[in-house]
């Protein structure tokens, strides 16, 4: 019986069959990018991957990258591979604190420095000793550099083959509710993840399609490192292009041309407010509303995003709108919602262009279980499935069921067509004072469907109602502040807003009051999970000396 193909299996047929066919494309400053064929790219990584053999290094030692998404972050953990080792990924983000934990949890090796914002802060979080090599777009360091070593290192040769039950991945979760978990994965399923996200991914842009994809979302996180970086390396006929930076996105964006694009809820909010701030709400309705001008209007907006060359695009990591689903399609981007998590590697459900629906995040892919329990969470075995936590059988023995379904957290539904509609975390249900328990999720995203809102949280742990903090949009927040009548405006329409949610909801869901945030969540201020999630007990804690007051008070909207 032959041996099922692994990841690095399929890499190097890529670097016979081809060759010369560019594979990732760096920016590198000013416009300019620097392309890598899969030949360079398979040489960069062997020499690489032979200095670290020559290390002297056990099998399955965890070598760690801490770096922005850089082709040189594909050409390091590939190198990783080839040399014996597991990758141990660290969001670029992270605090000092946060990147010591996984360096010491993970009993990490070695560590590569990439692309930073921040590398000042976090320096002060790498154990002292540890050896480091830096990336060439490194921020100014001391350590070794990646090309120095590659220029004096004689590539490894051959196919330097991994066991499939090998672990290939240590990934790290970003903690939004406590310490990081390292997740296990092995190379037999994220290979058989890849696979079928490939499968998945042709079937709806075509087989033949040379694909063209951006990367910028963080590659430490499960979404990103999956269907993208692991989809491409089983593909080979895709083309991955790297953002340059946060404030040439867009221009990133028109250069990728992407043809597959994924992102994320708060991300989709943000590229929709971009768009109303340069034409109104009511005036882009109309204009879509008219036969032949409306697809036009539509195929404008997109190509301003950069995205009219996109045939497929994605949101996942966290619930979307059902309303700002629909005004994509409307656009003309087929916009789907996915679901799944880093303990399946992202491989657990998706729409289809026949079975969908907004507010739906699709059925099961291939080869993937799923079932309700009878409290209602939302139970899945999938071929990704991860091979358990690092150093914690004690939360392998709470996390998958006696026949091995993993336990997601979140509440869920099928409907007969074998759609799955979310409602709600199991753990992220909150009881008030009445006794009734209230899920957050549904409410914010009625929330978040306002134009004026960008994000927002539902609370309300053991007090008369719940009520909800929002943060207005980026291009609101600085009206208000100049302007006392757009305040007042605005006032008002949070006022409608929140009758209009109220009326939806049960007796025990409604909310007393909403609550605008003075400032914006984000990640530098720790409200945000790496991929903007929102951390609910840090905001909780951060407006608790506020509750009393505001629930004494009768505005239904009140400011921070």
């Amino acid at each position: 019986m032959a041996q099922a193909k692994l990841m690095l299996d399929y890499v190097y047929e890529h670097e016979i069959n081809h060759a010369d066919q560019i594979f990732l494309t760096q920016p590198t400053g000013g416009g300019q990018v620097v392309d890598y064929t899969w030949k360079q790219t398979l040489d960069q990584a062997r020499r690489m991957a032979a200095h670290l053999k020559a290390q002297n290094l056990e099998p399955g030692s965890r070598v760690a990258i801490l770096s922005k998404n850089c082709a040189h972050f594909i050409m390091a953990e590939l190198a990783i591979w080839m040399a014996g080792c597991t990758t141990v990924a660290i969001f670029p983000t992270e605090t000092a604190d946060t990147v010591r934990y996984v360096l010491e949890h993970s009993e990490a090796s070695l560590l590569f420095v990439g692309k930073l914002d921040t590398f000042d802060q976090q320096q002060p979080g790498i154990p002292a000793g540890m050896p480091i090599i830096a990336f060439p777009l490194a921020p100014k360091n001391s350590y070794e550099a990646w090309d120095a070593v590659t220029a004096r290192t004689k590539p490894l040769t051959g196919k330097p083959a991994r066991g499939g039950k090998d672990i290939a991945i240590l990934m790290y979760t970003s903690g939004s509710t406590g310490q990081p978990k390292g997740v296990m994965h092995s190379f037999e399923r994220i290979t058989a993840a890849a696979e079928g996200i490939n499968n998945d991914t042709q079937a709806r842009i075509g087989t033949n399609t040379r694909n063209r994809m951006l990367s910028y979302l963080p590659l430490a996180h499960v979404f990103e490192r999956a269907w993208v970086e692991s989809a491409s390396l089983v593909n080979g006929n895709t083309q991955l292009f790297f953002a340059e930076s946060l404030d040439t996105f867009i221009q990133d964006l028109n250069r990728a041309k992407p043809v597959t694009f994924i992102s994320v809820p708060r991300l989709w909010l943000k590229f929709q407010q971009g768009v109303f701030a340069k034409m109104p709400p009511k005036k882009l309705d109309r204009l879509l509303s008219i036969p032949i001008l409306g697809k036009i209007v539509g195929r404008k907006v997109l190509k301003g995003l950069g995205l009219d060359h996109a045939l497929l695009a994605g949101s996942g990591s966290a619930p979307i709108p059902a309303e700002l689903i629909a005004w994509y399609r409307r656009l003309g981007l087929n916009l789907i919602e996915g679901y799944a998590m880093t303990e399946d590697f992202a491989y657990s459900h998706n729409s289809t262009d026949k079975i969908n629906a907004p507010g739906c995040v699709g059925v099961p892919l291939k080869g993937v279980e799923v079932r309700i329990s009878e409290e209602g969470e939302v139970l899945i075995k999938s071929p990704g499935q991860f091979v358990g936590y690092y150093k914690r059988p004690d939360l392998d023995a709470e996390v998958f069921t006696e026949d091995g379904f993993f336990r997601t957290g979140d509440k869920g539904e099928r409907r007969a067509d074998g759609l799955l509609k979310l409602t709600g975390r199991v753990k992220e249900l909150f009881k008030t004072s009445k006794g009734k328990y209230v899920a957050p999720a549904p409410i914010e995203n009625r929330l978040n469907a306002c134009p004026r809102i960008e994000t927002s949280m539902v609370s309300g742990v053991g007090q008369p109602s719940a009520y909800a903090i929002v943060v207005l949009a980026e291009t609101v927040r600085p009206q208000v502040k100049a302007d006392p009548a757009f305040k007042a405006e605005v006032h008002a329409e949070l006022e409608q807003l929140l009758d209009s949610v109220n009326a939806e909801l049960a007796d025990y869901e409604k909310l007393q009051m909403l609550v605008v945030a003075p400032e914006p969540w984000s990640i530098e201020n720790g409200m945000l999970t790496p991929t903007m999630k929102i951390k609910r007990a840090r905001i909780e804690s951060a407006v608790e000396p506020q509750l009393a007051n505001w629930y004494s008070g009768k505005d239904k909207v009140r400011w921070a």
